[in-house]
């Protein structure tokens, strides 16, 4: 059953709220409408089971000097809070991030501090009161915040993203545009050329502008998919002395010595080898053609070269329940690579998981998330980014750590939307940050390999029109 709201722009919220507390759909009818006096807003919720229906009526006072846009959020985060405290109490359960729904809990609590409006040392405090967050969700955003502070708000910064939308095969929880390698095979030439005619225009346009490439990460998909030739071709068209530059190389099956040769040869100086789970049965179930050996023997590679390494972990995967999820962090922890991140699973329409789940054992999934959290940081592991999904088991989030210093600045910018990010490739999106008045706007290119190709030019225009 979907909510209705009298006052449409809320709805989305409302609804991805309601979704939390009843995925499979609420066995209500949710109605809201709300109205404002003066600086009084009143918030009516009614529920209507087909028998009885009844009215939940809250109050609140609108802050005096708000701009348009601050006022409409104020509403919309009191209007979720009514809705979160009326569901709570009729599914009588919380849900660990509360009334929140958002993306990304870490923004929103630093816009709070920089407004003046919060000090950080209460943030946790905050979350649990005004938005009913529970206690360690709460703790481990305001650790979370403490971790950032390589963030840097500078409009001339931009970190540079390039997409590879190919993978081997395809995983059955996937629901990014990715193609197969079979699929696509005799056009990942041409498509490549496409790329580096955006590439060139970009650089073009980098030096006009004067912008600082502060990372490079290269995305997909599987970028080591590519061949050795085909890697290097792209290589070396990038040329900024840059800290930062990372490569996907996400599937061990696909890692070969030559490869990360390449690799070091370009100045790359990060890579994550995906393992999702250490169970091998596993892995067949969702379509991840990899071993543990190959995952093993990739891992001991990447340390010849000396690459920072980040590896996944997927709490939730079908067939899994706690014991086999401790299992294969464990085994991680025993490689003891710089960066781990912690997943929680989401069936999103686009996967083919979402055609059975049957096999998914969400009940495990909550002790899963906090075992990880707690072995981790018992292992000198801290958190350092998080983001939400929707369709996220139990309303979780994915969690990244990290060792020894080794933040990836690249997933702070990005994730806290604090830099400006110039996306080439088939699927990619530029992401321009205007810091001084804080807001953002996204680009996005064309989504399938296509139709970036035939469209090609009409990308690189775009893309010189956004940034100009």
């Amino acid at each position: 059953m979907k909510i209705v709201c009298e006052s449409y722009e809320y709805e989305k919220d409302m609804q991805d709220l309601v979704n939390l507390f009843y995925p499979e759909g609420a066995p209500f009818s949710i109605h809201h409408k709300d109205s404002t006096l003066g600086s009084t807003i009143t918030s009516t919720i009614i529920i209507n089971d087909g028998l009885n229906e009844k009215e939940y009526v809250k109050f609140f006072t609108l802050p005096n000097g708000l701009t348009p846009l601050r006022e409409k959020s104020f509403k919309k985060g009191a209007f979720k809070n009514h809705l979160y405290q009326v569901l709570s109490a009729i599914a009588k359960k919380t849900l660990p991030w509360g009334s929140l729904t958002g993306i990304r809990p870490c923004k929103m609590m630093r816009e709070m501090v920089e407004r003046g409006e919060i000090k950080e040392h209460i943030v946790p405090e905050v979350l649990m009161k005004e938005f009913f967050v529970d206690e360690k969700k709460a703790k481990l955003v305001f650790e979370i915040m403490k971790n950032q502070k390589c963030i840097i708000k500078n409009d001339k910064l931009v970190d540079l993203f390039i997409n590879i939308p190919i993978c081997p095969t395809r995983c059955n929880y996937c629901s990014f545009i990715s193609n197969e390698l079979c699929s696509v095979a005799d056009k990942v030439d041409l498509y490549l050329d496409c790329l580096l005619k955006e590439l060139r225009a970009v650089k073009e346009l980098i030096a006009e502008k004067s912008y600082i490439i502060r990372t490079i990460y290269i995305g997909g998909g599987t970028p080591t998919v590519l061949t050795v030739r085909q890697l290097e071709k792209l290589l070396a068209e990038i040329n900024y002395p840059v800290s930062e530059f990372t490569v996907e190389c996400g599937r061990a099956d696909t890692i070969t010595r030559e490869k990360l040769e390449i690799l070091k040869k370009y100045n790359v100086n990060r890579i994550s080898i995906n393992p999702q789970t250490f169970c091998e049965s596993t892995l067949k179930r969702i379509g991840r053609k990899q071993t543990n050996k190959q995952i093993f023997d990739a891992y001991m590679l990447a340390m010849e070269y000396d690459f920072i390494v980040n590896m996944d972990m997927i709490a939730g995967l079908p067939g899994e329940k706690l014991g086999i999820f401790k299992r294969s962090i464990n085994t991680l922890l025993e490689l003891s690579p710089q960066n781990i991140t912690v997943h929680t699973l989401s069936i999103k329409n686009g996967a083919l998981l979402k055609e059975d789940t049957s096999q998914v054992f969400g009940r495990d999934v909550p002790k899963m998330v906090d075992y990880a959290e707690e072995i981790l940081q018992e292992n000198g592991y801290k958190p350092y980014y998080i983001y939400r999904q929707k369709h996220q088991i139990g309303g979780l989030e994915n969690v990244g750590y990290f060792r020894d210093g080794h933040v990836c600045i690249f997933n702070i910018d990005s994730m806290e939307d604090v830099s400006s990010v110039i996306g080439v490739g088939a699927g990619a999106i530029s992401k321009r940050v205007f810091n001084l008045e804080n807001r953002l706007e996204r680009e996005p290119n064309c989504k399938f390999i296509n139709d970036y190709i035939a469209r090609i030019d009409e990308m690189v225009a775009k893309k010189i029109k956004f940034f100009s």
